[in-house]
């Protein structure tokens, strides 16, 4: 079994459109303390979610945000 997420797929969503959004990019660390999510994590969301990879978890959550930006 699965460990359960420790951030909401919705909160994940949104911290990678704030980041996707901002103009101009604000590093990854400064987003992360802002929202209150490790850094790292923040990095991996939005790798996945630019990579267009199927098994990503947040890909089925993003992928709509991802398509309205392109």
């Amino acid at each position: 079994m699965a460990a359960p997420k420790k951030y909401p797929d919705e909160l994940r969503a949104r911290a990678v459109r704030l980041y996707r959004e901002s103009d101009p990019k604000p590093t990854i660390r400064r987003l992360a303390e802002q929202l209150n999510v490790h850094h790292e994590a923040l990095r991996n969301w939005i790798r996945c979610q630019g990579s267009g990879r199927f098994q990503c978890p947040l890909a089925r959550v993003a992928a709509p945000l991802g398509a309205a930006l392109h």
